[in-house]
């Protein structure tokens, strides 16, 4: 995995993502469907343009955080992993009874990410691929078969993601297409690379939140709008929490952090949330979600879930790794509370963005 970050970083890589399901929502009353499953304005969201969204439960719980590409007036796909999000989409609109047709559609991405991502979209689509913006859509061919290419990845590098359409029949054409535009810039093939989204802050469903957690709690309020009118799913629970947490009253007992710490480089996935404690030998206080090591830093960082009164930076923390990345065995590590991203985003997130304004939230 270590190996796969330098062409990442330096060079670009080809990902198979076909896991990321595109679930379609089309039909007269998509926007208003959209608008009411998503926390953000869908009415905001132009076509041929893209966004990362959550959808929470009536308990402001998250469900998922896919991107949400606007491919027409009347056409959204939900791109997701690791829910089965189709189902309950469907099972709001029966009694909702929006009309909308929602299903699963026959198109399945790739990524293309690393600072020479765009020289390879340029040579597959021509110039007008250097143009598109971050989270912008374009409809081009590649491998002769028709695609969407958006501006969007799981890394913090600048990178593309190519949803191909009809992708069970033409999978291959579209793949091998793609290899041979990334010979001349050394591309390789690679897994997702959780060891560059940690470093640029990027949360993982299922690992670092779920269906039990506020969207607050994961940095991620700024997806919880001020100025929304329309009704949503989970809306009077997160206005509540906020209202909550403006008093200085936090609803909740953990809060996601960065964490710089020590012990040997950790080089592989971690299989277990990794216990952390106030100092050597006390009782656990919270866990780390998703940790790895930072060869630009060149130390251990993660994100980990702590007491919301011990979040601010500078706090210290005792982190028990597993032995074969321990200082010593059986004794845990040093750590501390660090801002995030770790390391400087080249497509900042909107989080990023909104920080540099002063804003809390998306309107």
């Amino acid at each position: 995995m270590m190996a796969e970050y330098q062409p990442l970083v330096n060079d670009v890589t080809l990902w198979n993502v076909a896991v990321e399901r595109q679930i379609q929502v089309k039909g007269p009353d998509a926007e208003a469907f959209v608008d009411y499953v998503i926390t953000r304005d869908a009415t905001k969201i132009p076509v041929m343009r893209a966004r990362y969204v959550i959808l929470c439960n009536e308990a402001g719980g998250i469900l998922n955080d896919p991107i949400l590409l606007r491919v027409a007036i009347d056409e959204f796909w939900f791109s997701l992993s690791d829910t089965d999000l189709m189902l309950w989409l469907q099972g709001v609109n029966v009694g909702k009874k929006f009309d909308v047709t929602i299903q699963e559609i026959d198109v399945a991405p790739v990524q293309v990410q690393g600072p020479k991502s765009v020289d390879v979209i340029a040579d597959l689509v021509g110039e007008e691929g250097r143009e598109l913006p971050s989270y912008g859509l374009m409809e081009a061919q590649v491998g002769g078969h028709d695609v969407i290419i958006s501006q969007t990845g799981f890394t913090g590098e600048k990178g593309y993601e190519i949803y191909l359409k009809d992708a069970t029949k033409y999978a291959e054409d579209m793949w091998n297409a793609v290899l041979e535009a990334g010979q001349p810039y050394n591309l390789r093939v690679v897994a997702p690379s959780h060891h560059r989204r940690i470093a640029a802050g990027i949360l993982s469903w299922g690992q670092d939140m779920d269906f039990e957690t506020l969207p607050f709690q994961v940095n991620l309020g700024y997806q919880v709008p001020r100025k929304k009118e329309a009704d949503y799913i989970g809306k009077a629970r997160l206005e509540e929490a906020r209202a909550q947490l403006d008093a200085g009253n936090p609803p909740y007992r953990t809060q996601l952090v960065g964490l710089l710490l020590g012990g040997k480089p950790i080089t592989d996935y971690a299989p277990d949330f990794w216990l952390v404690s106030d100092s050597p030998g006390s009782d656990p206080v919270g866990y780390v979600t998703s940790p790895w090591y930072s060869p630009e830093l060149e130390a251990n960082i993660a994100m980990a879930h702590v007491p919301v009164d011990s979040s601010a930076l500078g706090t210290e923390f005792w982190v028990q790794l597993p032995d074969e990345y321990a200082d010593k065995p059986g004794e845990p590590v040093h750590a501390e509370v660090v801002e995030m991203p770790f390391r400087p985003s080249v497509n900042p997130s909107q989080r990023e963005r909104l920080k540099t304004r002063g804003l809390d939230a998306a309107v």
